[in-house]
């Protein structure tokens, strides 16, 4: 599947093609860290299928709760997260958030399952508004 995405503030734009059953939630520490929120939501990309449209995100390099090491890309201007790659760049990992077509992409499994707040499963109860009340 073809996407198109970017950050925040319109600064860095980029496109690739992705697999759309192998969108993930992972819920582990550092995504609940790096997203400010309770998971996060990737879509994998090779690289050769990714490209930079407009504008130039910095990085910056950690060790994740695997061991393993991971780049982390972000707008410089907005914040906005925008993808991961491994230490090697051999995979991407594009945030569902920055991604045009998201509500086109529905998460297929969910990984660091011990690390979940308790409450993500069982949301729909919750009250729901079409706007902020």
């Amino acid at each position: 599947m073809h996407i198109t995405g970017g950050c925040h503030c319109g600064a860095i734009r980029y496109q690739a093609e992705i697999d759309p059953e192998r969108v993930t939630i992972c819920h582990c520490t550092d995504c609940q860290r790096l997203t400010g929120s309770a998971y996060r939501v990737t879509a994998p990309a090779q690289p050769q299928s990714f490209t930079l449209v407009s504008g130039e995100p910095r990085s910056y390099a950690k060790h994740g709760d695997s061991g393993a090491l991971s780049r982390q890309f972000f707008c410089p201007n907005c914040g906005s997260p925008l993808y991961r790659t491994d230490g090697e760049g051999r995979a991407i990992g594009i945030r569902l958030g920055g991604i045009d077509q998201r509500r086109d992409l529905t998460p297929k499994k969910q990984i660091w399952c011990r690390s979940a707040l308790p409450w993500v499963e069982n949301i729909q109860p919750l009250p729901r508004f079409h706007g902020e009340d």
